[in-house]
């Protein structure tokens, strides 16, 4: 019979860092599978198709970026990188690569096991949506080129399907669920990411995924049409002229 546990996979280099996380998450009711380089990160990602990584920066053999460039080829499982407490281009490479947060070393395995609960919870939202017409509301919005189908989670830019993560699909979704509004930064983190910013740093999450939304959404990303900067606020998304239409069953 198969488990109903969440199964995490942990990839450090670090022996103790893998016991400690193996031995804290395992008894906080997940199953745990380690990898100590980016190899056996990649081989065990397959074996077990985890549902969140806990990924290590710097491995020997293949580092984390390599890692996390290589499962988001073929994979939107949410990854938690691990930083280096000074390695600022690190994390925010991170990001750019893929991945969904970070934490910098050392760290509290408390505010690891916070934020791995919180992403899972919100993973499980998404997938334990049922369709319904009352849910759905009208389901579509159009913006100019882009199409933004919100029960289907799917997102067309001059009709080609522009593939998102899951963090990226909720952060266009609440942004496009409040137009015209300008949402603090600290608010979209706390909503999407599901915890409230302990430092500025990290706010910068939330900065580099809007930077990665505009990547794949706009024409020009430098002078974006659809996700726009309220300087030293937020971000918001215009209000549209003809902003929903209808799905048809």
């Amino acid at each position: 019979m198969a488990s109903d546990k969440k199964r995490i996979l942990v990839v450090d280099d670090e022996t103790a860092i893998r016991q400690i996380l193996a031995t804290r998450l395992s008894m906080g009711g997940y199953d745990v599978s380690v990898a100590a380089n980016g190899e056996e990160a990649l081989k065990v990602f397959d074996e077990e198709l985890p549902d969140l990584v806990v990924l290590d920066v710097m491995m020997p053999k293949l580092d984390g970026l390599a890692v996390c460039r290589e499962l988001r080829k073929t994979s939107d499982v949410p990854i938690i990188m691990l930083t280096a407490l000074g390695e600022i281009a690190d994390r925010i490479t991170g990001l750019e690569m893929g991945a969904d947060d970070y934490i910098a070393k050392p760290f509290s395995p408390k505010e690891l096991e916070a934020r791995i609960k919180a992403i899972l919870r919100r993973v499980d939202h998404r997938h334990g949506a049922k369709p319904s017409s009352e849910a759905q509301g009208p389901g579509i919005l159009k913006a100019g080129t882009l199409r933004i189908e919100l029960n289907k989670r799917q997102v067309f830019a001059d009709g080609k399907r522009v593939r998102l993560t899951g963090i990226e699909f909720d952060l266009l979704q609440l942004l496009v669920s409040r137009p015209g509004e300008s949402v603090p930064r600290a608010e979209i983190l706390n909503e999407v990411w599901g915890y409230t910013p302990s430092r500025h740093t990290d706010l910068r999450v939330v900065d580099v995924h809007i930077s990665r939304l505009r990547a794949k959404l706009e024409d020009d990303p430098s002078n974006p049409e659809f996700i726009h900067t309220d300087r030293g606020r937020g971000y918001f998304f215009p209000k549209l002229n003809h902003p929903q239409e209808s799905v048809k069953a």
